[in-house]
């Protein structure tokens, strides 16, 4: 699993001119998953999200967590995370899980998500083609893959 982590001031999602999610302060985390990503992979992906210290503190640092900050959250299926660009210029998805594998794989992040961080958050909606606005805050974003634990 691969996700790219953006700290925000606002984002939302909008497909076929509907607002569909939006969020104030906090993190979009879109997420890529390959056909050998399972629950262990969202466990550890959760816990490193939850408490990343990257909101500012009183003092300006980068020391609290989305939980310490209270901050929403909003997730986004994106496959072209795996994307591979090796050969010619035309990327090639075949490391991106197929959807019968995918979609329920996502579901369980977004639940797994919400429950340990205690609360609701907002989702992109699986398979449509999103148009994603967000206000990138910092700007903050790191790129995190469940397969570079070590």
């Amino acid at each position: 699993m691969r996700i790219v982590l953006q700290r925000v001031s606002q984002a939302s999602v909008t497909i076929k001119g509907n607002k569909t999610s939006e969020i104030g302060p906090g993190l979009v985390i879109l997420l890529g998953i390959e056909s050998s990503d399972d629950q262990n992979d969202i466990d550890w992906l959760i816990r490193k999200i939850i408490n990343m210290r990257i909101f500012d503190d009183e003092g300006g640092k980068m020391n609290l967590s989305l939980r310490d900050k209270s901050g929403e959250a909003l997730v986004v299926s994106q496959f072209t995370l795996h994307a591979s660009t090796k050969k010619g210029n035309r990327p090639s998805f075949i490391k991106a899980a197929p959807p019968e594998i995918s979609k329920p794989l996502y579901q369980s992040f977004c639940e797994t998500f919400s429950r340990e961080l205690g609360r609701p958050l907002e989702q992109g909606i699986f398979g449509a083609m999103m148009e994603v606005s967000l206000i990138n805050d910092g700007p903050v974003t790191i790129v995190i893959d469940s397969r570079d634990r070590e």
